[in-house]
């Protein structure tokens, strides 16, 4: 089920990269769908997006 004011969609992925993000996720104490927004941002970021502040990277563990 997806949180309130987010939006939900199906993704297909390839299953030694959703390992290797769930992998992640734990290691950092996330779930493997916030690792996946967390990696999102940091792109979009790295790429010089700008993000709304509504659960920004820092918002995420206080992490930029």
């Amino acid at each position: 089920m997806a949180s309130p004011g987010k939006k939900s969609f199906p993704l297909r992925i390839d299953p030694v990269l959703w390992a290797e993000i769930e992998r992640m996720a734990a290691q950092e104490l996330r779930s493997a769908n916030a690792q996946v927004e967390y990696l999102l941002r940091q792109a979009l970021l790295q790429r010089g997006r700008k993000i709304g502040d509504a659960g920004g990277v820092e918002g995420i563990r206080g992490e930029e």
